[in-house]
């Protein structure tokens, strides 16, 4: 078997997260009491108890899907042994899930990614004025299509395709009124749904420039180790392990194209024949369902899920 443990990115948050694997782990608790700790938050509480107002903020949805992702990870370690040089190829993660795959692969200490993360939501957040940007998904849309429908779109605004998440499944991002009209032009190129996304802001397009800058920025402060095994990054769907390279593609990703659907195929044609997600959700393993049916997806998040993954290596 040969794997590939990649990371959910934001979306995946939701009330209670975490809350299970805290009752259930020490080692579980222990990340969560760390992670406030740095944060000087009691961001546990809110990923816990709600309010989901507030969850869903990108400055505490962030912070709070490394955290979940963490904690599996360090229980896998504890409880089973699993240690990423033995057990897996690459590590991948889809736009945040990157800051967790790193942290998981001892790229990032946690007090460093956890900081990190909750700086890159907060730029994100106010690098574009609220109701001035959207993102929308487009279904039954292969990658080409969806471009020539954000070009179309455009009209001297900004839209691109943001997420090449899977065949048919590719979502823009720019201003609001750039996506309603992709929303428009998308049904004529043969969309089957499209769908404004309830989100805060225009991830992965140009008008994320502001937050990259702000990011690398924090990124020069922070050392960042060769990690564990190889990273498949999110804007050149292949390997990297380099430092400083990893670092300028985490600042390209703000504003490039996530290539999970390419990372995905990348990944199989290395040989991996099993991607185990890591963290809340089971998105990713949806997603490799549809990119790869040959490829196993195993999503890894309750105390259930880990013994019956642990059983199985």
């Amino acid at each position: 078997m040969v794997r590939a443990f990649v990371f959910p990115g934001q979306g995946s948050q939701c009330v209670g997260m975490g809350r299970n694997l805290a009752e259930a782990f020490l080692a579980a608790r222990l990340i969560f009491e760390e992670v406030d700790e740095v944060l000087k938050q009691n961001l546990s509480r809110l990923m816990f108890e709600g309010p989901e107002v507030a969850l869903q903020l990108t400055e505490n949805a962030q912070p709070a899907l490394l955290a979940v992702s963490l904690a599996v990870m360090r229980v896998l370690e504890a409880e089973g042994g699993v240690n990423l040089r033995q057990h897996a190829q690459f590590v991948a993660g889809h736009s945040l899930g990157e800051y967790s795959a790193l942290t998981a692969a001892k790229s990032f200490t946690l007090a460093d990614a956890v900081r990190l993360v909750k700086i890159r939501g907060q730029a994100m957040q106010k690098a574009v004025p609220v109701g001035s940007g959207a993102m929308a998904a487009l279904l039954g849309l292969d990658l080409d299509s969806a471009r020539a429908v954000a070009e179309r779109a455009a009209e001297g605004e900004i839209c691109t395709a943001a997420n090449d998440n899977a065949p048919a499944q590719v979502v823009v991002s720019g201003h609001m009124t750039a996506i309603q009209r992709a929303v428009i032009i998308a049904t004529a190129y043969g969309a089957k749904r499209v769908a404004i996304l309830p989100v805060s802001a225009p991830f992965h397009c140009k008008l994320m420039q502001p937050a990259a800058e702000i990011v690398a920025d924090s990124l020069a402060q922070i050392p960042l180790e060769r990690p564990a095994v190889p990273l498949v990054a999110n804007v050149t769907a292949s390997r990297v392990e380099e430092s400083e390279t990893i670092k300028s593609l985490l600042v390209d990703q703000m504003t490039g194209t996530v290539r999970w659907r390419e990372s995905v195929l990348y990944m199989y044609a290395q040989g991996v024949t099993q991607i185990v997600e890591i963290g809340v959700g089971k998105v990713l393993t949806g997603l490799t369902r549809r990119i790869v049916p040959k490829v196993t997806g195993v999503a890894v998040h309750t105390p259930g899920e880990i013994e019956s993954f642990l059983k199985g290596l």
